[in-house]
């Protein structure tokens, strides 16, 4: 049976991890350097870097502070934020990342997707989508949750998948930060409509969030979280071990 993985999340912004609800009200945490390295040595499966606010900026992601954080960890690391061109993808890839997220870029112009996976593969190309309940619809937002797009949530996750994206981190806005639980309802609907691994993020408050996630959901490849695990809430190790106990597959 294939394992389900744990992945912390680095929100970064000015070189620092922070983390908000509902997308809002961001606070500083630490520093991303230091924090992967934790993650790394406690047991993380991979670890992903996200410069939120690159996109709404309209520059570059953050490459000094993303080959200081590659150069302390050895799992697999997924970057995002800012990508727009195959040649971000290359500057990122070249700054130690194993995987490339896109989401507004992608957005904005859907044939990057098609053009990275031909160049480096589709299992380097993550999408990474920000849904929110539009008047009972799920709709896709861009820019760090900051436009709704109007673009509906499974077409475009569907097209995504059908231009060579290798892997979907769903993350639900209206869920992110709260602690409640991870938005099972989209989760499932979504991981019903693609072969391809997805991600869950958004939502996770307790160990508890993680068991029911897999035991619902067995076909969702690996749960995501940032504040539990950054605040010290949930430690990697107790995570693990109660997966485990719950039947759940996990790496040790």
């Amino acid at each position: 049976m294939i394992t389900k993985r744990i992945i912390p999340c680095l929100d970064v912004r000015d070189g620092r991890v922070v983390k908000g609800v509902n997308f809002e009200g961001l606070r500083d945490v630490s520093s991303p350097v230091e924090l992967g390295k934790y993650y790394s040595d406690a047991g993380a499966d991979e670890l992903v870097f996200y410069d939120i606010t690159a996109s709404h900026e309209g520059r570059e992601l953050f490459t000094e502070v993303l080959r200081e954080v590659a150069s302390q960890i050895f799992i697999p690391l997924t970057v995002g934020g800012g990508i727009r061109s195959v040649s971000d993808f290359e500057r990122v890839l070249r700054c130690g990342a194993d995987k490339v997220s896109v989401n507004s870029g992608a957005i904005q112009n859907p044939g990057l997707i098609d053009e990275a996976a031909r160049k480096y593969g589709n299992q380097c190309v993550v999408l990474s989508i920000d849904a929110k309940r539009v008047d009972g619809h799920f709709h896709v937002f861009q820019n760090g949750g900051r436009i709704d797009t109007g673009r509906d949530l499974f077409e475009w996750v569907r097209e995504g998948v059908e231009r060579g994206a290798g892997e979907i981190v769903l993350n639900s806005i209206d869920t992110d930060g709260v602690k409640t639980g991870f938005d099972l309802e989209m989760l499932k609907a979504v991981n019903e409509i693609v072969k391809v691994p997805v991600i869950a993020s958004g939502g996770a408050g307790s160990i508890g969030d993680f068991i029911h996630l897999f035991r619902e959901i067995p076909g969702i490849s690996a749960g995501l979280a940032a504040s539990i695990f950054h605040f010290g809430e949930v430690l990697i190790s107790d995570l693990k071990r109660d997966l485990l106990a719950s039947g759940v597959p996990v790496r040790i």
